[in-house]
């Protein structure tokens, strides 16, 4: 029996051994022809050319979002220099465009001015009064009403110049 094995495990190893090694002939023969042909060369890469470059000037236009004011509320200034005043320090609301901030209420102490909650882009409530400023236009506070804030803001005018333009927040549910 085990002789039996040895004879099949001989008969079917030679053969495989021998084709191994004619094979590798073969391999040989075709790696020498791949060898002897001439190698190719690589393309350079193309040629960078830079694209023109663009500088954006409408920011000192009206926002795309924000609803248009008629060509009379702007003119209404006419006859007096409108000027922000870049002086004076900043407020806390003038962080936030005017459509982020939403009206909430209004609120008096017994003989006392009418104050507006003004919540702020950051969920935050602001107590504010008449003379204080809000939004990013430089916009002053001049009426304080149970339902309505009313705003007048200093814009550009587009020509090197300054117009007011009135705005209001309304009480929002």
């Amino acid at each position: 029996m085990k002789l039996l094995r040895m004879i099949i495990v001989a008969a079917v190893a030679i053969p495989a051994l021998t084709a191994c090694s004619a094979s590798f002939e073969d391999v040989r023969a075709q790696m020498d022809a791949i060898r002897q042909k001439p190698r190719g060369t690589v393309e350079p890469p193309p040629e960078f050319t830079p694209m023109p470059t663009f500088t954006y000037a409408a920011h000192q236009l009206r926002s795309p979002f924000a609803p248009p004011i008629s060509a009379e509320q702007l003119l209404m200034s006419s006859g007096k220099k409108v000027e922000p005043d870049l002086t004076r320090p900043a407020e806390y609301l003038e962080r936030f465009s005017l459509e982020a901030l939403r009206f909430r209420g209004a609120m008096q102490r017994p003989g006392g001015p009418l104050f507006a909650l003004i919540e702020d882009g950051d969920g935050g409530v602001q107590r504010v009064k008449v003379g204080s400023y809000l939004g990013k236009n430089h916009g002053r506070i001049v009426e304080v009403a149970p339902n309505l804030v009313s705003i007048i803001e200093v814009v550009p005018d587009g020509r090197d110049g300054w117009v007011e333009r009135p705005r209001s927040l309304s009480l929002s549910e």
